[in-house]
């Protein structure tokens, strides 16, 4: 947040789902067995910070199963709000949803609802037969673009992530696609380290994703890193992400979990 108050905040959410999309894992996803980190029930709710200052709070869940086009899919949700103050500066009010197969090798459908000073509503539909995907704002098609076998979008990326454990990856990759761009979306696991957030002790993995592909505000910000670290354990949660660009430090603490039923 510069002096005269110009707008950091599409940063803000950039950082958050960045980490999104920058989370992989490799196409063949051996879960097959469905026993996933993850149920339905799950929630995740981060605080948000720009510096020291408190700028909102990002929530993760994983809603009931359900039937999408003719698909047992998982439904993912995300949705992100400023605090008051920040309100004042840039209202962010948006939400993410993200349907995905059971078997959690591809993805099906997904939503952006932005509300705040503007509005902005985007969709991304799949068509796996013929490898496309098809990126619209409000009601305004783009043209398909060609997507790899085993595509995620933004949102569900970072739970096939979860379905591997870092100890046993050096570099994580997946194709990654928002509509208008399909693109690999590689981690690399630096260490195991314990850190403390919130007044609890977590034993982690540090995972550093690459920024090559990634634009906004990351691409404009020369040094610009982002880091996440996720439990060491059979659920793989992310309980702290750090990033640095252009506009400042952002970090992202986990506040509240809840594993579902």
């Amino acid at each position: 947040m510069r002096c005269r108050m110009r707008n950091p905040f599409p940063g803000y959410l950039s950082v958050t789902l960045a980490v999104l999309i920058l989370m992989g894992c490799p196409i063949s996803l051996t879960a097959a067995e469905n026993n996933f980190p993850f149920r339905p029930g799950e929630r995740m709710v981060f605080g948000v910070r720009w510096a020291f200052i408190p700028a909102g709070e990002g929530v993760l869940e994983v809603m009931p199963m359900e039937n999408y086009g003719g698909i047992l899919s998982y439904h993912f949700v995300f949705t992100a709000r400023t605090n008051e103050f920040v309100d004042l500066i840039y209202k962010v009010r948006d939400r993410v949803d993200s349907w995905v197969d059971s078997e959690m090798t591809h993805s099906i459908h997904y939503e952006k609802r932005h509300r705040g000073r503007t509005k902005k509503d985007v969709t991304v539909s799949f068509d796996w037969d013929g490898l496309k995907a098809q990126y619209s704002l409000f009601d305004q098609k783009s043209e398909a673009i060609s997507i790899k076998p085993g595509t995620f979008d933004p949102l569900s990326v970072f739970f096939a992530f979860r379905l591997y454990n870092p100890d046993t990856l050096q570099e994580i990759d997946i194709p990654v696609t928002d509509g208008k761009k399909c693109v690999p979306g590689r981690a690399k696991v630096l260490k195991r380290e314990d850190i403390a957030v919130a007044g609890i002790t977590y034993d982690t993995f540090l995972v550093e994703p690459e920024l090559e592909h990634i634009g906004g505000v990351f691409r404009k910000s020369p040094g610009a890193r982002l880091r996440i670290w996720v439990t060491a354990d059979d659920r793989r949660i992310p309980v702290r992400i750090e990033s640095k660009v252009i506009v400042g430090s952002f970090v992202a603490e986990l506040t509240s979990y809840d594993s579902g039923s």
